[in-house]
């Protein structure tokens, strides 16, 4: 049975307003991930598909961990470092270029994954896919005035 909020988050996440919110909607995500041990998200609250990313700290070496939208791809996990519509990328991107290797929460499973960025052509394809997936993501790059990095996460 498919989630009748995930059409609503579809096209709200078309609107500029949602970028606007984007640090209320974050704090919430977190409060929501601490309370429910990892088991609930406000993406996946409306049944979008939500990961917990915990990379290394490319200067402190520490966890760093968060919540994201991500595009199921087979057994890969598709991420868009869209950062809200923000002119630079999240830190998150740049961690994974230090140290690909990372993990995923989802449900409060834990998968250990090592990402990739695509370029060039295969980084075309994928973008195709990820409009079809959530068209916000159009928005967003052309708000940050910038190309949206793509990383595929594969397990380990």
């Amino acid at each position: 049975m498919r989630n009748p909020l995930e059409p609503l988050a579809r096209k709200l996440g078309t609107r500029p307003v949602v970028m606007t919110l984007s640090r209320g909607i974050i704090w919430t995500d977190q409060k929501l991930h601490r309370v429910f041990g990892g088991r609930v998200s406000l993406v996946g609250i409306a049944g979008l598909p939500s990961l917990r990313l915990t990379t290394t700290g490319r200067k402190t070496g520490l966890p760093r961990s968060t919540n994201l939208l991500f595009f199921p791809h087979g057994d890969d996990f598709v991420l868009t470092g869209s950062n809200w519509g923000r002119p630079n990328n999240p830190a998150w991107t740049y961690n994974l270029r230090a140290d690909p290797k990372a993990t995923v929460g989802i449900r409060a499973k834990v998968v250990e994954v090592k990402a990739r960025e695509l370029e060039g052509a295969e980084y075309d394809r994928m973008w195709s896919e990820l409009l079809a997936f959530w068209p916000g993501y159009e928005m967003e790059r052309v708000a940050a005035g910038r190309p949206l990095p793509v990383f595929v996460l594969s397990r380990r």
